[in-house]
């Protein structure tokens, strides 16, 4: 029922989170994927929008550089942060794991962070998490 409504007042689109085995609709048009890596503790954040297309990644930004994690060369730093947007053409689904050595995943919008702990409303421990449109099913 609250994809359904999503769909109606933003454009016909809503994020779906699958994880631990829970669904969980979400009616926003943007929003930023936010973490910490494992290894280095360096802080990603990636802004996305949902669109009837699917999943399209905007700009991304890292706070800082380490092994495997370096940012691209178009990459641009900008207060602190090395930024860019990546060329990739949206996605149907964004698959996300969680080594558990780091935190969890957290999804932002108009200022404020949860953990998608918080937004699935329990813990969700190291499964992983499925990002995608809402599908006729999940409505």
């Amino acid at each position: 029922m609250a994809a359904a409504s999503a769909r109606r007042g933003r454009g016909g689109v809503s994020l779906c989170l699958a994880t631990a085995g829970a669904v969980k609709a979400l009616a926003l048009s943007a929003f930023t994927l936010a973490w910490t890596h494992s290894i280095a503790k360096v802080e990603w954040q990636e802004d996305w929008r949902v669109t009837p297309a699917g999943l399209e990644l905007v700009q991304a930004r890292v706070k800082g550089t380490g092994p495997g994690m370096e940012p691209p060369p178009e990459a641009r730093l900008v207060d602190g942060w090395f930024q860019w947007r990546p060329a990739r053409a949206p996605m149907p689904e964004v698959v996300l794991g969680n080594s558990g050595a780091a935190g969890e995943w957290r999804l932002c919008r108009d200022g404020t962070c949860r953990t998608l702990s918080e937004i699935v409303g329990h813990a969700i421990g190291a499964n992983f998490t499925r990002m995608s449109i809402c599908d006729e099913q999940q409505k």
